[in-house]
């Protein structure tokens, strides 16, 4: 089978172009032709490269609208070169036979609050707004896949009418991510500066607003346990910024900025705990991540969360610095071997293989008309 993968990027890592890559290497384990269509080929490779500040947002924005308007031309004329294919896309394009939802702009900043405000402060989000408006309300796609229960409701409350819907979830790479050795665990926090009998609770993203770095930091004020934070993620005027509330909220001599990292892996080797406090979450792989490394996870209850915790592998929290302390504190008491355990076991129902044989049921169920007539 010909399945081709519509991202702007593929690749290892973290976000949209991670579960690409992920999915992509199952598929082609089992056989199938997996091809791509990312920003390259859409002819956007002399655009600028996003980074900090006004200019790398402008880039950003510039990346969005090329991919969603010349990428869905592009794409589609792929497609039709590749009539007995397959696709799914990502992000962004307008084509593609499964729609992955990774998030929904109008969920989310709802979620945060002062919605019209957001809304109309980033030209961009009225963009994605009615890109997506657009989408959901025609043709462009045969199914769409969403990565919690919780995210095909709340797509299905915002835009009331949509094409038919399924519900995978993501999946994690179970060899990569796995409990770390003794050694592992020392280099880690020696790497980051943090002694070895410290109990570290690790923040891992790349936007502190919406992930709650600031709740975090107000909570590392109010726990009974002490604790070490380690923050991985964040760009170096974002870190600037969390370090100086760091220091008002008179916890700075406690909290690790590491900026930004190209692995959560040794942030989390050297952690006891993962917190994310979150207003949003499509489905935050960092969680599946932390759970299969054996860490239990103290998170609002937003994506997948409310179907991977559930208090013998860390707890669920409202969004506030109270509450996420005494979450905090509640994980200190778990016994470490039995969370770990739970942590693992949660993790292990959930790998990459699993996840794209349910996309290749999605696909046949999608386009059942280009099948082999063996598994018709």
């Amino acid at each position: 089978m010909i399945i081709v993968q519509i991202a702007p990027e593929i690749g290892p890592g973290t976000g949209v172009g991670a579960v690409a890559h992920a999915l992509e290497r199952e598929w082609r384990a089992l056989g199938h032709d997996v091809r791509r269509f990312t920003l390259d080929d859409a002819g956007a490779g002399r655009l600028p490269v996003p980074g900090p500040g006004v200019r790398g947002k402008l880039a950003l924005a510039a990346r969005v609208v090329w991919f969603s308007t010349v990428g869905t031309a592009r794409a589609r004329r792929l497609l039709r070169g590749l009539p007995d294919a397959r696709s799914v896309c990502h992000n962004d394009v307008l084509a593609g036979d499964l729609y992955v939802n990774h998030g929904n702009l109008h969920a989310a900043m709802r979620s945060r609050g002062h919605y019209l405000g957001r809304m109309l402060r980033n030209p961009m989000h009225l963009f994605v707004w009615a890109r997506d408006r657009h989408r959901y309300r025609s043709s462009a796609h045969r199914l769409v896949v969403n990565l919690s229960e919780r995210e095909r409701t709340s797509l299905l409350d915002t835009y009331r009418v949509t094409p038919p819907t399924t519900t995978i979830g993501n999946g994690v790479d179970l060899e990569r991510f796995r409990p770390a050795t003794a050694d592992e665990r020392r280099a880690a926090r020696s790497a980051a500066g943090i002694a070895d009998g410290a109990r570290v609770v690790a923040f891992v993203g790349h936007e502190y607003g919406r992930k709650g770095l600031d709740v975090l930091l107000e909570a590392m004020g109010r726990v009974r346990t002490p604790h070490v934070l380690l923050v991985a993620g964040g760009d170096p005027g974002m870190v600037t910024g969390a370090r100086a509330l760091a220091t008002q909220l008179g916890v700075a001599d406690r909290v690790v900025f590491q900026g930004t990292v190209a692995d959560a892996r040794p942030a989390l080797a050297a952690a006891d705990v993962l917190c994310l406090p979150s207003s949003y979450e499509a489905h935050a792989l960092v969680v599946l991540e932390a759970l299969a490394c054996g860490l239990p996870v103290v998170a609002t209850p937003v994506g997948a969360a409310p179907e991977l915790v559930d208090g013998t592998n860390g707890v669920l929290v409202e969004r506030d610095a109270v509450a996420v302390a005494a979450g905090l504190d509640a994980v200190a008491a778990l016994d470490p071997a039995a969370a770990a355990a739970h942590a693992r076991a949660t993790a292990e129902r959930f790998s990459w293989r699993e996840v794209a044989l349910r996309y290749l049921d999605a696909l046949a169920r999608a386009r059942p008309e280009t099948a082999p007539a063996a598994a018709r």
